[in-house]
């Protein structure tokens, strides 16, 4: 409660010494993907609602050659208090351009700058251990896939599916992640992974989880952007399980498609929406740690399997998976489970991992 008031005392300051601090969301895409875009910028409507900051979010669509002039032009408007964007295809732009104002403050989400070269102290990077969450995700996958008592596991063919957006190491840490929670139920489990190359192409995500659905997976895990949502359709056309990402989609599609929300076991939360407000309440606080990158995992909330009315009672069809899974958090909360980083990791040793779990 005392944490609390002192937050609150301290905005009350700001809004009455300095007027209302003021941050801009730059979508390096659009709103609308139910993932990690809208995750975001419902970071910016809580900082809005809780700590009474003014916030915009400007999209900036899927063109990589709008993305440098937007970000230059509201970095020289002076305009805003901090600058956040996210994803690895901003770090370069950002290296570049945060040394240009060095008393804008900037946050960056799912990937960080390169400190090393200098002149980013003005940077705060946020970074995931998505790897964490995936291993729940690959756990609970496994689980489902293997147990006679889920409406549309197939548990005969102990296989299941991973559709990434592009092979990157972002992308390929989920999968790590993946492949090793569903090894730590079941070393012998088969894993098909596809990548779609694109990250707002829901058609071509679906045509490639339909795929994977008819050489046998009963569980695909969908970590594409807008893309995965296809992931979700697929699921529904086949009577199979899907995953989500970043966003709780069983609550995104509860007021809009009812059999999704039933062939969707759960969601991989990147709690971006947390990360951002917690990025804006450090910064009232006097606490945000710019010239650094900061990891947030289970431990930290930065991660987790989302947990609802609907994955709850999916979870009765064999209550012992879901106590099964929460040992498992505990475990790598505690470092007894030691999960691998995709971060690092050479070719030779990623692609030994992908090759074990190959049909």
């Amino acid at each position: 409660m005392k944490k609390i008031l002192v937050v609150l005392l301290i905005a009350v300051l700001s809004l009455t010494l300095f007027g209302k601090v003021k941050v801009a969301l730059l979508i390096n895409g659009t709103l609308g993907d139910k993932s990690f875009f809208d995750s975001a910028a419902r970071g910016m409507k809580w900082a809005e609602e809780k700590l009474g900051v003014e916030t915009k979010v400007i999209e900036m669509g899927y063109n990589p050659a709008e993305w440098e002039p937007t970000l230059e032009d509201i970095s020289d408007s002076g305009e805003y208090d901090i600058i956040i964007v996210g994803t690895w295809q901003m770090v370069e732009l950002l290296e570049r351009i945060a040394p240009l104002y060095p008393d804008q403050k900037y946050v960056i989400f799912d990937d960080a700058v390169d400190y090393s070269k200098g002149n980013l102290q003005n940077v705060y990077s946020i970074t995931y251990k998505q790897n964490e969450g995936s291993f729940l995700a690959g756990a609970m996958a496994a689980l489902v896939s293997e147990s006679k008592k889920f409406k549309y596991s197939v548990p005969d063919k102990k296989v299941i599916g991973f559709l990434g957006g592009m092979d990157i190491p972002v992308i390929n840490d989920f999968l790590v992640g993946y492949i090793e929670g569903a090894k730590y139920i079941d070393p012998e489990i088969k894993v098909l992974i596809s990548y779609v190359g694109a990250w707002n192409d829901p058609a071509k995500g679906k045509e490639f989880t339909l795929s994977m659905y008819r050489q046998g997976a009963d569980v695909v895990f969908a970590v594409a952007g807008e893309t995965g949502n296809g992931v979700l359709a697929a699921a529904k056309e086949m009577d199979r399980w899907a995953i989500g990402v970043d966003s709780d989609m069983q609550l995104l599609y509860e007021e809009k498609d009812m059999d999704i929300v039933n062939h969707t076991l759960s969601s991989m939360m990147k709690n971006v929406d947390y990360s951002l407000y917690r990025a804006v309440k450090l910064y009232l606080e006097g606490k945000m740690p710019v010239g650094k990158a900061e990891a947030l995992g289970l431990k930290e909330k930065g991660i987790g399997l989302a947990d609802n009315k609907y994955f709850r009672e999916i979870m009765k069809s064999d209550p012992w998976v879901l106590v099964k899974l929460k040992d498992i958090e505990l475990g790598i909360i505690r470092g007894e489970i030691k999960v691998p980083t995709a971060y690092g990791m050479s070719n030779e040793e990623l692609n030994k991992i992908r090759n074990s779990v190959r049909p």
